[in-house]
């Protein structure tokens, strides 16, 4: 398989779980084991559970080399457009950042492979594990994720308290909500239980926050995400709202380009923008004033806000 041109490395951008994270895309856009309602990258078009080398390692760590001594991130995201478990040799490249950096490295997975040991075995020199975990009943789980025929919820919940077991590192475990789906406090409860016998170090509690693949996902309230927090304790932290900017890295290649290559994999705001290329907000707006006339992205709305997005590959709406 040939990636010959494609750009694995995009960002730096503000993480609101993690700072200023530089991520990592080893898998083809939309390659996963979910195809989750509330994605921000857009519907899955090859949902998978077969592990594959989709990028060559030294392809990967070589572009990496490259942008790290034009930009200083807080920590390295092995994340983008697809589930990053599924490349075989994910173990390799982390242990190759290792040699490049002493950044840290964070892992953003779906958690769905876990079950599988030698997959778990492969995450295990990272600093940061971050799974999610939505549900504790099958009907909604499988609402809300669309996953892989061979994937259940038992199977998932197995993998992640096999992982706490086996890795030292810290295990940040996200819990989207959504508006109708598993927001009742029966559903509540039910993931309070389990996520007590998984033992994360953190629970992120999300929902949506950008335009998503399926506009079904509808966002809970603040005030309603609050509640959640109590209930779920004092290891819970609620982390759907404005990205922290919490390190001063910036590439060196234009404005423009830094942009659109991040716009191919996610929404932005104009605040997120700001945050990411440290500008001025008048030049961000002269910025994306000019990439729209000239057809290269185009705004959405979501939630009262404008989301921008790119017109050439990467984040795909959904057309209903």
């Amino acid at each position: 398989m040939t990636s010959e041109n494609r750009t694995h490395i995009f960002g730096p951008v503000p993480s609101r779980r993690l700072g200023l994270s530089l991520g990592v895309d080893l898998i083809p856009s939309k390659t996963c084991t979910f195809d989750c309602l509330y994605c921000e990258v857009g519907r899955t078009t090859d949902r998978t559970i077969q592990t594959r080398p989709y990028v060559p390692v030294s392809e990967i760590l070589e572009q990496l080399r490259r942008k790290l001594l034009v930009c200083s991130p807080d920590i390295i995201t092995l994340a983008g457009s697809g589930e990053p478990t599924l490349h075989s040799e994910i173990h390799r490249i982390i242990r190759g950042i290792r040699e490049i950096t002493d950044t840290r490295v964070a892992v953003l997975t779906n958690g769905s492979l876990f079950w599988n040991k030698e997959i778990r075995d492969r995450v295990l020199d990272a600093d940061i594990i971050m799974p999610t975990l939505s549900s504790a009943f099958g009907q909604t789980f499988g609402r809300i994720h669309r996953p892989h025929p061979d994937i259940h919820l038992s199977a998932v919940v197995q993998g992640l308290r096999a992982l706490r077991m086996d890795y030292k590192g810290l295990i940040f475990l996200e819990v989207v909500f959504l508006a109708g789906i598993n927001d009742t406090v029966e559903e509540e409860e039910a993931l309070k239980d389990v996520i007590d016998t998984i033992r994360p170090d953190r629970i992120q509690i999300n929902t949506v926050v950008r335009p998503p693949s399926d506009p079904r996902a509808r966002a809970l309230d603040p005030g309603q995400l609050e509640k959640i927090r109590l209930l779920l304790g004092e290891d819970a932290e609620v982390i759907a709202g404005t990205p922290r900017h919490e390190g001063g890295g910036r590439a060196a290649q234009s404005a423009a380009e830094i942009l659109l290559d991040t716009l191919k994999r996610r929404p932005l705001r104009a605040a997120d923008i700001v945050d990411s290329l440290n500008m001025d907000p008048h030049e961000v707006d002269d910025l994306i004033k000019g990439l729209m006339i000239k057809g290269y992205i185009r705004g959405r709305e979501h939630s009262g806000e404008i989301f921008y997005l790119s017109n050439e590959g990467g984040f795909r709406e959904e057309k209903e």
